[in-house]
């Protein structure tokens, strides 16, 4: 048999960290002729999905859906709550706190970044310290993204809202959950979360299109006394609904709202704290074969070093030797495997942008899925004469296992 031959053939496998991938479930609910968009089927159905919804977001306020990605939807929540000249907190540990800021400042905000750099998460004593300074309340909003899809770092949101409440500072607390939602645990009440914003294409396992936003009385009272809102964006209407079409600002999407009621029927099946402690095993099985393939100084690392910081949806690697767009290469051609790319861990004309990569694993998920990610990639390691240590699959297995 030849040294070079593929093994791709068959079902690919798409481990990056959204769009995850999607249940037969999902995809054969979508795979159907379009409804009546004016009565019937489909708005019984959205009515029915709200409070499904709620459920996974662990609120008992206000949900809202709009039509757009992750992008949207953190445009969405900022347009009902800031007006330009107001000023916003950003504490950001990847590129998407920045991406999140860099909306906000287009919408004419000012921006007050604070950087933690790409391996950390946020430091709550120099947020303390930013937001005792603002004497007057100038910060209307703490802009804070749970898990960061690029570093995979995964922020304490709760401990955040206890800086807030300390310091007596009234902003409001905006959490993107966009790689979190249906993953890593989190509690919008009680966690004490203002404005949660997520999206379809990650722990909902729809596929890209639909972004979500949940307030609470306080940010509603917030929309209230804005002088303007966007008609597009503005989510009272799309919250609190006369007419169907409100919910969507227009059209339904609703060959996605048909995945989501399947996708929403799976993970209300399973049970939301199982889907949290299945993301919780699998993501540790990784975390094993990673920390034996670093033995002996081999060459790859986990971005983030403890693993109370870690993401139970995403894990970010490097390789060391700067192999790691040439072990993606491999993968996706050899095996049928596509990982992630090492999104904003370097610039883009930076050699050292080569050696980052990520794993996926949320969603639709399970043990022998992540094993077969984990024996890909020693796979890949070894045909590209990769160094690294051994007893990875049996320490993944072991995980899985709970032994």
């Amino acid at each position: 048999m030849s040294d070079s031959i593929s093994v791709a053939q068959g079902r690919e496998y798409l481990a990056i960290p959204g769009p995850s991938v999607i249940p037969d479930k999902v995809l054969q609910a979508m795979h159907r002729a379009s409804p009546n968009i004016y009565e019937g089927e489909l708005s019984d159905m959205t009515a029915g999905m709200i409070p499904e919804l709620k459920r996974v977001a662990r609120t008992r306020h206000n949900a809202a859906i709009y039509i757009c990605n992750g992008h949207g939807a953190w445009e969405a929540a900022l347009a009902n709550v800031i007006v330009p000249g107001d000023k916003v907190l950003v504490p950001a540990t990847g590129r998407f706190g920045h991406g999140w800021g860099e909306v906000a400042s287009a919408l004419g905000a000012q921006v007050d970044l604070l950087e933690f750099g790409k391996s950390s998460p946020m430091n709550m004593d120099r947020i303390s310290t930013e937001l005792r300074a603002d004497t007057a309340h100038a910060i209307k909003a703490v802009l804070a993204v749970h898990v960061d899809t690029s570093s995979s770092v995964r922020n304490d949101i709760a401990a955040l809202r206890s800086v807030l409440d300390d310091a007596g500072h009234p902003a409001l607390l905006m959490a993107d959950c966009i790689a979190s939602l249906g993953c890593d645990r989190f509690e919008m009440d009680s966690w004490g979360v203002d404005v949660m914003v997520t999206a379809s294409q990650k722990g909902l396992m729809v596929p890209p299109g639909l972004g979500f936003v949940f307030f609470n009385d306080k940010a509603a009272a917030r929309h209230a006394a804005l002088p303007v809102v966007s008609r597009y964006w503005d989510w009272e209407p799309r919250a609190n609904p006369q007419e169907f079409y409100q919910y969507f600002g227009g059209t339904a999407p609703t060959h996605h709202l048909f995945g989501l009621r399947a996708a929403l029927d799976m993970i209300h099946g399973e049970g939301i704290d199982h889907v949290w402690a299945r993301h919780e095993r699998l993501a540790g099985a990784i975390w094993a074969a990673c920390d034996a393939w670093g033995q002996d100084n081999g060459p790859l690392r986990m971005n983030i070093a403890d693993p109370a910081h870690r993401s139970h949806a995403v894990t970010a690697l490097r390789l060391e030797t700067g192999q790691g767009t040439a072990l993606r290469e491999w993968l996706a051609q050899n095996m049928g495997l596509t990982l992630g790319i090492g999104l904003g861990m370097a610039a883009p004309d930076d050699p050292a942008r080569h050696g980052f990569f990520r794993l996926g694993h949320m969603g639709h998920v399970n043990g022998q899925m992540i094993l077969g990610l984990l024996g890909s990639l020693e796979t890949g390691m070894t045909a590209l004469g990769i160094r690294h240590g051994r007893g990875a699959i049996d320490a993944a297995a072991t995980i899985i296992a709970g032994r």
